[in-house]
């Protein structure tokens, strides 16, 4: 009977030694990001990923992040990152079919934008690892699931004096005025919803490095500050001052290259596409130590 209590106890004390102990991480990143929206894009029709990426619209996203790890095959990330988003029509390389109209319209944006985040990281090999709290040397693919409050702030350039203009203050579309009761004035701040998936590299149990692509959606089409239909140009000279009116009529409507210039009620941008962006980030983790261990110190007896 004592034999048997001994193995018994011997398991359990076994089964807690093995159990990971919490982590945390802090870390900043930096890389690459694009905003795929109404502007610009490539031949044919516009989508809402990658095929519509405009590689010269390329900008730049900096953060910072603090990750706790309750165990090695999960954690928490909360993000603050800062960067531009930019989209231009002038990029577009028309060949004659659906893309043409959108460089006719030759709108162009930048967007400086700062992002807060918590996202889930899942690292799934984990359970394949002999020893997970062993990590020198390991790399961990993971996949990242998430969502983020963003503010951001619309620019276009003043195609009179190439300068860059605030576009939300300017209702380009009519948003707010009676005439156009079903379009609201956007706010400049949204929800993003991040799916993403990275590799983790650790050079040691202080220091790793990542790199992973994020993909965001978000529930705002206004982004690029384009979304439906041109509006009569005369409605901003009957709720603005007139410079602002002046304004806001040359930044709403930039056509006229290719077609001539788009009528009040054509087609501007796709309402039905809310606005999105990614970016690839190269992550520099480390790791401040763990928590509580959440095993027993109790070692079976070598002999009973």
């Amino acid at each position: 009977m004592l034999l048997l209590v001994s193995a018994v106890s011997c398991i359990s004390s076994y089964g807690q030694y093995t159990e990971s102990s919490s982590v945390f991480e802090a870390g900043i990143s930096v890389g690459p990001t694009n905003l795929l929206s109404d502007l610009g894009g490539n031949a044919g029709r516009g989508t809402k990923f990658i095929k519509d990426n405009n590689f010269p619209a390329t900008k730049f996203i900096f953060g910072a992040y603090l990750t706790y790890q309750p165990n090695e095959w999960l954690g928490f990330r909360l993000a603050l990152n800062r960067g531009t988003l930019a989209g231009d029509d002038a990029l577009i390389k028309g060949k004659g079919g659906l893309e043409e109209a959108r460089k006719n319209r030759n709108s162009d944006v930048r967007s400086r934008i700062t992002e807060a985040m918590l996202a889930a990281e899942i690292y799934p090999t984990v359970f394949l690892e002999g020893d997970p709290n062993d990590v020198v040397g390991r790399l961990r693919p993971y996949g990242v699931v998430g969502i983020g409050l963003l503010h951001f702030k619309p620019q276009g350039t003043d195609p009179l004096t190439g300068e860059w203009v605030d576009l939300q203050p300017l209702h380009t579309e009519g948003q707010g005025f009676a005439e156009y009761p079903g379009r609201k004035e956007y706010k400049l701040s949204a929800f993003q919803y991040t799916l993403g998936a990275g590799a983790k590299y650790f050079f040691s149990e202080k220091v790793n490095l990542s790199l992973e692509l994020l993909h965001r959606t978000t529930n705002t089409d206004y982004l690029d500050d384009v979304s439906t239909t041109y509006v009569d140009p005369q409605t901003f000279y009957a709720h603005m001052s007139l410079a602002q009116a002046q304004l806001a009529q040359r930044m709403a409507n930039k056509s006229g290259t290719v077609f001539g210039a788009y009528k009040p009620g054509d087609k501007r941008g796709t309402a039905t596409n809310n606005d999105a962006y990614f970016s690839i980030n190269v992550k520099l983790g480390f790791r401040l130590g763990r928590g509580g261990n959440n095993y027993s110190s109790t070692r079976c007896p070598v002999n009973f």
